[in-house]
């Protein structure tokens, strides 16, 4: 296989591929839920995870998943939040791994499965780590050279005046115009007797 078509077909696999961010709000939604049913259901989370511990240490987490939920679904930045996930997955399979040497047949398989679980849940948390963007990090664009206007003033002053037709209920009604354009010419009248009495003096 020659390197076009790899890059073809690398290419085509990471179109297939949920976009970063959109696991991440997922993950976000998934750490919310899981962490609220950990507080209010502790002990039955422990017994279907297949660990030994008390209904503390099960709220310790529920309360941990649900700061890094809203930390990803809040956060412009939620890389941090991520990455702490990732960590808490860390100690889940710890546990998981510590608690399956002193249970039973049974409790080892529920731990096994747990462990598995987890282990997605982590490949998947640092996948959206790697790979989401960070609005911090976006390059920054320079409009300092920039005025918005397409010409310069000068050029532009009056320009919109030129063909401006006066809206028919902003003109001066029929009616009125005579009396307008009398106050009007009576007005400019005295303006120039003014400047001609100005030029003789």
């Amino acid at each position: 296989m020659d390197d076009e078509s790899k890059q073809q077909g690398a290419h085509t696999l990471k179109e297939r591929l949920p976009q970063p961010d959109s696991v991440a709000r997922g993950l976000g939604w998934f750490s919310i839920v899981i962490g609220v049913a950990q507080l209010v259901a502790p002990r039955t989370m422990a017994r279907a995870a297949g660990v030994e511990g008390g209904a503390g240490a099960m709220r310790v987490a529920g309360l941990r998943g649900i700061a890094c939920g809203v930390g990803i679904l809040a956060s412009r930045n939620p890389r941090a939040f991520l990455w702490a996930r990732v960590g808490g997955d860390a100690l889940d399979l710890g546990s998981l791994a510590l608690s399956s040497a002193r249970l039973g047949a049974r409790e080892r398989q529920r731990a096994a499965r747990a462990a598995v679980n987890v282990a997605c849940v982590a490949a998947l948390d640092v996948y959206a780590a790697n790979g989401t963007t960070s609005a911090s990090r976006a390059p920054s664009i320079d409009y300092s050279d920039r005025t918005g206007f397409a010409r310069s003033p000068e050029a532009m002053r009056g320009a919109a005046l030129s063909d401006f037709d006066i809206p028919r209920d902003m003109r001066t009604p029929d009616l009125l115009a005579p009396y307008t354009r009398k106050q009007q010419t009576g007005a400019k009248g005295e303006r120039l007797r003014a400047g001609r009495i100005t030029n003789e003096a």
